[in-house]
């Protein structure tokens, strides 16, 4: 497991697929927000659920997060679009309804920098989230990520253009808090 200082990042766990489910893939406007994929209806325990795990899966790496202290579950959180060649990739998190506004996602960012830049040798990280999406962008910023652009109406988002803001950073900025 991967320890920040209130979350770990560890293997999916089976159990954890329909909680993950329930609270974060069926809630539609939830999942609209956080996906370019349009929702679609998948059946628990469906094989083809997002939230099932592919060990073979280079490119994609995803975690369950969980508070370090209880073991509790909270959230997912992803590397992903992994390329090796150009050392980058990508960061997805999203945290169960009861997990939010407890400073749970900037410390799951932070471990997931720790990952992508020491684990992985990484160079550079990138978000991409909502314009409105508050919380994701201070976790970002806290963690030194530098706003790099607006992508001008490029989500559709429940009947809706919506911008996105562009983060990044790159290993030589990152500033290590010593996770592991």
């Amino acid at each position: 497991m991967l320890r920040g200082s209130k979350v770990g990042l560890r293997a999916r766990h089976e159990d954890d697929i329909p909680v993950l489910h329930a609270e974060l893939y069926d809630d539609v406007v939830n999942h609209s927000r956080s996906d370019g994929r349009p929702w679609r209806p998948i059946t628990p325990g469906s094989k083809h659920s997002q939230l099932v795990v592919d060990d073979e899966e280079q490119r994609h790496i995803s975690f369950s997060a969980v508070e370090l202290d209880s073991g509790t579950l909270i959230g997912a959180a992803e590397l992903w679009s992994i390329d090796n060649h150009n050392r980058s990739a990508h960061i997805g998190l999203g945290l169960l309804p009861s997990s939010r506004g407890k400073g749970y996602g900037t410390d799951a960012v932070a471990v997931l920098c720790h990952y992508g830049f020491v684990v992985r040798g990484l160079q550079r990280l990138q978000i991409e989230t909502l314009s409105d999406n508050a919380a994701m962008l201070r976790s970002a910023e806290r963690n030194g990520f530098v706003r790099e652009g607006v992508l001008r109406s490029s989500a559709w988002v429940m009947g809706e253009f919506l911008d996105e803001v562009l983060l990044g950073l790159l290993a030589q900025e990152w500033k290590s808090d010593s996770k592991s």
